[in-house]
């Protein structure tokens, strides 16, 4: 052992070798240098876009169409009388399908020419909330709709129509103007009497459900936040 440590001491500790020691002992990272934090431009954006989806998410839909829902109403004032001439149910159920598919289309004009108007994207956060809030209560309405007529149940069809469009607008209202889930209640509180009332009020309920509501509430909203 003793050898051994005079060889080195003899040497390698002589000027030739102490290059070849230093490279050897000279330390090398293993690991990677951490990233540099990101620059302050890069931060300020994320800020502004965090803060610009947090403020789109609390906004309202305010693209519901005033002068649209009076269209509606008058349509379904007309329907109502033209139904009301309907000796057939059938007859009397295709009169109502007809003016639903009108009111729709009416509907999804006012809506997508307010938000132009008013440079609100028609599919934003808030859209979005409303139309999902919306949907479902129509959808349990259409089936509905299938499941009474083939029962024979088609007496009750205008009360269930009219609860389950208020539920629908009074759910989408909680993402929209504060007087939309009002309009909402009104239309349910039309259905729950439509359906323990006697079938011959069928239109009368309707006209003024669909008609009036529809009138009453898209001018109040035309005036108070726009057609």
């Amino acid at each position: 052992m003793a050898p051994v440590l005079l060889y080195r001491e003899k040497y390698l500790t002589k000027s030739p070798f102490l290059a070849i020691l230093d490279s050897m002992g000279s330390v090398r990272l293993i690991r990677a240098p951490r990233n540099e934090p990101p620059a302050l431009h890069t931060r300020a954006m994320d800020n502004l876009r965090y803060i610009r989806e947090t403020m789109e998410g609390a906004s309202a839909f305010t693209a519901v169409p005033g002068w649209g829902g009076v269209a509606m109403g008058i349509t379904a004032m007309i329907t109502a009388v033209l139904a009301s001439r309907e000796s057939s149910q059938d007859r009397w159920l295709a009169t109502w399908i007809g003016e639903a598919l009108i009111s729709f289309c009416i509907a999804a004009w006012a809506v997508g020419r307010k938000a132009r108007h008013a440079a609100i994207p028609l599919f934003s956060k808030p859209g979005r909330k409303f139309a999902l809030s919306f949907s479902p209560p129509m959808i349990a309405g259409l089936l509905l709709t299938i499941a009474l007529y083939r029962t024979g149940l088609a007496g009750m069809l205008p009360g269930a129509w009219l609860l389950l469009y208020g539920a629908a607008v009074t759910n989408a209202g909680a993402f929209s103007v504060k007087i939309v889930p009002t309009m909402g209640l009104c239309f349910m509180l039309f259905g729950a009497c439509a359906l323990f009332s006697p079938a011959a009020w069928a239109n009368a309920y309707m006209a003024a459900g669909f008609g009036g509501l529809h009138v009453l509430f898209g001018v109040v909203i035309a005036r108070r936040h726009g057609g």
